[in-house]
């Protein structure tokens, strides 16, 4: 079971419901169900929605194998009034041997165009090892700083982090405090 095939279709179908649908069908939403030939079952659920604060859709998959496998894979659009957008994509695949995998990623950008961008996974193998990461980086329009961090995940060593922070020259600078 693979879900990058499905995130190709989350991507089109989530596309398709945000910029493709008319004003006459701005809002709705759709939901298939079927069996597969491999002795499992799967469903897709497409949302949308529209309205003075923006339009927004989502589709979700998910498919198992009769196996004991499944996985699922979704994502989610946003258009705000303003020009603001961002979209999400994520999946996860489980399998009969309790191993498991995870994918995700998020891209936004201001209406000022002021941008981030994130992504991350996650495995546990079939003993429950676990193992994550994740890199974050967001720049903001107005001033032209930055910043970068990476985390990291394993049930050996515990959480690594690192943040640094870029001033619009490129030259690193002590991060703003909360």
């Amino acid at each position: 079971m693979s879900p990058t095939l499905n995130l190709k279709t989350a991507t089109l179908l989530i596309g398709l419901g945000l910029f493709g649908a008319s004003a006459a069908h701005a809002d709705g939403k759709l939901r298939l169900m079927r069996n597969n030939a491999d002795g499992g079952a799967g469903t897709t659920v497409i949302k949308k929605r529209s309205g003075e604060l923006g339009t927004a859709a989502r589709a979700r998959t998910w498919q198992s194998d009769g196996q004991g496998n499944a996985g699922t894979v979704g994502g989610s659009a946003i258009a705000g009034p303003n020009g603001g957008r961002a979209a999400r994509l994520g999946g996860t695949t489980v399998n009969a041997d309790g191993s498991a995998s995870h994918q995700s990623g998020v891209r936004a950008v201001g209406p000022e165009g002021s941008t981030l961008q994130s992504q991350g996974s996650a495995t546990r193998d079939a003993d429950g090892n676990v193992t994550q990461s994740r890199s974050t980086a967001a720049t903001n329009a107005n001033t032209g700083n930055s910043v970068q961090s990476a985390s990291s995940y394993d049930s050996v060593n515990g959480r690594t982090r690192t943040t640094t922070c870029y001033d619009a020259s490129g030259a690193v600078m002590a991060c703003p405090s909360r």
